[in-house]
């Protein structure tokens, strides 16, 4: 089965559940794992009726326990989430203009292009696209119309869709974006992906070395020596023409 067939099996199956369907009615529906079923769906809050009748069944009969013990669970889990995300907003604070520039050049540390002397930032999340394509107009004084993007995309997913996203995202035109990349599975692969990204995997792109030598000064700045295994010193060093 493609991503996108599982795309829809997925939406399926949750579409199932909220309509109250107990987990052995939806195997019957979607072909996939009760693993992937219960995956799927355990976050999805039932209705005091729906419960009732669940508990009915015949199946669900003897499990009445379960599947409270199953909600209380689901129920702590996601207090649990809320919790975490308030306590480290609050921790957290409001960034400083200095705090958001540490903030880039770690994320570019993690996840940027090193080497050829081109920036390069990859990633599947919008919020760090998002936030990298503002800061290097904030920081590197890089305008939109230097900036390409480029789009990682699993075989079976839809491409144009995939660019209208991130061009709305970024404000990055389609016409400056490169060729997508069409990632396909080995026919004899047995890897299976947990992880579905809808909309690929997105880069910003800049060819200026001047401005990518920078950056690395940045990032050596940040971690000095740390940073030996990450980018040969020989490459932090300008080049000066000789008279």
């Amino acid at each position: 089965m493609g991503y996108s067939g599982k795309l829809r099996e997925k939406a399926l199956a949750q579409k199932f559940r909220r309509e109250g369907l107990s987990y052995k009615e939806i195997l019957q529906k979607v072909r996939v794992s009760k693993d992937t079923i219960c995956r799927w769906c355990r976050d999805i809050a039932l209705s005091e009726r729906q419960k009732r009748r669940l508990i009915g069944l015949k199946t669900y009969g003897q499990k009445k326990g379960s599947l409270i013990a199953a909600e209380n669970k689901r129920r702590i889990r996601l207090e649990k989430i809320i919790y975490y995300q308030n306590k480290g907003k609050k921790e957290v604070g409001k960034l400083s203009e200095r705090d958001q520039f540490v903030v880039g050049i770690s994320l570019y540390a993690a996840e940027g292009k090193k080497s050829d002397r081109q920036i390069g930032f990859s990633n599947s999340d919008p919020r760090l696209i998002k936030f990298m394509r503002d800061w290097f107009i904030r920081y590197l004084d890089i305008p939109i119309r230097k900036m390409h993007g480029a789009i990682w995309l699993h075989k079976g997913l839809d491409e144009k869709n995939a660019k209208s996203y991130w061009s709305d995202l970024t404000q990055i035109p389609e016409n400056q974006f490169h060729k997508t990349y069409v990632a396909c599975l080995k026919k004899d692969s047995k890897k299976i992906r947990k992880n579905i990204h809808q909309y690929g995997i997105f880069s910003i792109r800049i060819t200026d070395s001047d401005k990518h030598r920078r950056l690395m000064g940045w990032i050596f700045g940040l971690l000095g020596d740390k940073m030996s295994n990450i980018i040969p010193c020989s490459s932090m060093v300008e080049q000066v023409p000789v008279n």
